[in-house]
């Protein structure tokens, strides 16, 4: 019996597109063999479709929701259930709700603010529905680089100096979060939102000046910005990790290459270099990194740690910094839901897309039973007690008449 596999992307986000090459990828990649799959698409108005429109990129380049069906999202034993959205004249006579889809285990694709932050997670947790992804605390310290650097640097974990600001603190008095940048951090400095990926609103500051543009491009993108350390010579180098609770396994290593002589890997360098289409899985990258068997002993043990602590589950990929200068490692960030879901760094150890998606399903149902063997009830007499207590006060007062 087939596995009816829910694939959810795009979404109220600036990741909203990226999210929509890594959902229709994962899409494809899914064994037609084991799951019957549905692609479900969340607009930039927060609206949730479904069809088989959805399966072609080109549609996304003229969106016309009208050639796709509008749903609605429930849950019933377990089930995300897609219910047919009402029409006016169902709204004004009634009617039974009409099940358009039923999905068994959810996939999400998701990236940025509402879908890989524990929003969509925390929804699918209510619902009891099982879910490829990291949980809701994974999840959103994991979109958050202010509270995931902070995680980072409690467990010990080597990491970049930082400090951090508010919009309001910066509209309010920005000579203060100048003066405490530079004192804390020091030049050359990032300036990063702290719920965005994708390198969005992500600027390097060499001076005051550069500094204030940095911070005015991103407390446009969000009101929490982390302010970190630059590293003039840098070698980037990524690591992957999946499974559940103690079960962890670590993926290839690589080092992304830039096209030209940048000081960042922005976004058009991830996604938009002769990609078509590709995702993440186009960027031009050496795999294995080339860098010192010990860095990459180093670097693996450090990934399967860092997915323990954080208690993820599904696919992950961390981002690690190489200052050459001192030759010392730092541990960058977590994406909780890599672009493209990371594959290409699991082709290299024997893992293909669609086995990793088999992975990916059978650590979310192990995921979903362990939970459910958890007690979510709790019998106690507190209703009976202020129940009785109401109906005293009551008596008492009638007696006092």
């Amino acid at each position: 019996m087939k596995t009816n596999l829910g694939v959810i992307f795009g979404s109220r986000t600036c990741e909203h597109d990226v999210s929509i090459i890594t959902g229709l990828q994962a899409a494809m990649a899914a064994d037609p063999a084991q799951y019957d799959v549905t692609r479900i698409y969340i607009s930039r108005e927060g609206d949730w479709y479904i069809g088989e429109k959805l399966s072609d990129m080109t549609f996304f380049l003229n969106f016309d929701l009208t050639q796709a069906t509008h749903v609605l999202p429930a849950a019933e034993k377990g089930k995300l259930l897609l219910l047919e959205y009402p029409t006016e004249k169902k709204k004004l006579f009634g009617g039974g709700r009409t099940v358009l889809a039923t999905i068994d285990v959810a996939l999400p694709a998701m990236h940025g603010l509402n879908g890989e932050d524990g929003t969509l997670q925390g929804m699918l947790e209510l619902m009891n529905v099982p879910y490829t992804s990291s949980g809701v605390m994974g999840s959103a310290v994991g979109m958050d680089k202010i509270v995931m650097k902070k995680l980072f640097r409690g467990c010990g974990f080597p990491v970049l100096p930082d400090t951090w600001a508010e919009r309001a603190e910066w509209e309010d008095d920005r000579n203060a979060v100048i003066a405490r940048a530079e004192k804390e951090v020091g030049y050359p400095m990032f300036v990063k939102p702290a719920n965005l990926g994708s390198s969005i609103g992500i600027s390097r500051a060499n001076d005051r000046e550069g500094l204030i543009r940095a911070m005015d491009i991103a407390v446009s993108y969000d009101r929490r910005v982390l302010i970190e350390k630059g590293v003039t010579e840098i070698e980037e180098v990524n690591c992957s990790a999946m499974g559940y609770a103690g079960d962890v396994r670590v993926s290839e290593t690589e080092m992304p290459v830039r096209w030209d002589d940048k000081e960042l890997l922005d976004f058009s360098e991830k996604y938009l270099r002769g990609q078509g289409g590709k995702g993440m899985s186009a960027l031009k990258r050496q795999i294995p990194a080339p860098v010192s068997e010990e860095k990459l002993r180093e670097i693996k043990r450090l990934t399967a740690e860092v997915f323990r602590e954080m208690d993820c589950r599904g696919v992950v990929r961390i981002d690690y910094i190489i200052d050459k200068a001192e030759d010392k490692l730092y541990l960058g960030e977590i994406n909780i839901i890599p672009g493209s879901l990371a594959f290409y760094l699991w082709e290299p150890v024997g893992v293909s897309f669609k086995q990793l998606i088999d992975h990916m399903v059978t650590d979310a149902l192990k995921a979903w039973a362990d939970k459910n063997k958890s007690v979510f009830s709790y019998n106690s007499n507190i209703l009976s007690a202020v129940r009785n207590g109401t109906k005293a006060a009551k008596m008492a007062g009638e007696k006092e008449k």
